[in-house]
């Protein structure tokens, strides 16, 4: 499989660099060593000089490309992040994700499933849209992992079987046993608090919408 490239997104601050920087580094070689996809050693090097290069703005946010023909492109712009009190509100698509489907596991710029789904609502309408799979469990948003405190203690997420990304934030919650794979269902949801969250923006509250 050639027509796409692989991504990884991140947040650089001018004082204390990459964020999560070691967890995006070994997704990309991952998921280039499982697609056969050559240049991730070369990932590290170009994402150093672009953030050389930003300037005096504090916040970054920085896009790196991985392309099948092992050429790397990076590009940044300025990330204003979200206040600690925010809530987004989301809402379920009619759009589906296909479990089966081995590409969903890992990032990359196959984004139709997710750009129908946000489709679907306004930005008005919604921040963020949460995807099921065919089964109706739930899976991801379009740009975030999802986390639910169901007041056990430990937030509890969809695991990758559902047919979703390891995100980077996810993964780290899961390392550092604040978080833990559940199936859930949509009626779940409404049992307790939700999250949403990535690599770039954090944990964000969400107030799910009907």
């Amino acid at each position: 499989m050639t027509d796409f490239s692989l991504i990884e997104t991140l947040r650089h601050d001018s004082k204390s660099g990459f964020v999560r920087l070691p967890l995006h580094l070994a997704r990309l070689k991952r998921s280039a060593r499982r697609l056969g996809i050559p240049g991730a050693e070369g990932a590290e090097r170009a994402l150093s000089a672009a953030a050389a290069n930003e300037g005096d703005t504090p916040v970054h946010r920085v896009r790196l490309e991985l392309f099948p023909d092992g050429r790397i492109e990076v590009k940044t712009a300025p990330f204003a992040p979200l206040p600690e009190d925010t809530v987004w509100n989301v809402r379920i698509a009619e759009t589906r994700l296909a479990s089966s489907d081995p590409l969903l596991r890992y990032k990359t710029s196959c984004r139709t499933v997710y750009e129908k789904a946000r489709a679907e609502f306004s930005s008005a309408d919604a921040d963020e849209v949460i995807l099921l799979n065919e089964k109706g469990e739930v899976c991801e948003g379009t740009i975030t992992s999802i986390f639910l405190d169901d007041g056990s203690g430990v937030l509890k997420t969809p695991p990758v079987a559902c047919g979703l990304l390891s995100g980077v934030l996810r993964t780290e919650m899961i390392c550092t046993r604040r978080a833990r794979t559940a199936r859930l269902s949509p009626e779940d949801l409404d049992r307790g608090a939700l999250y949403v969250g990535n690599s770039l923006r954090g944990m964000i509250r969400v107030r799910l919408r009907v």
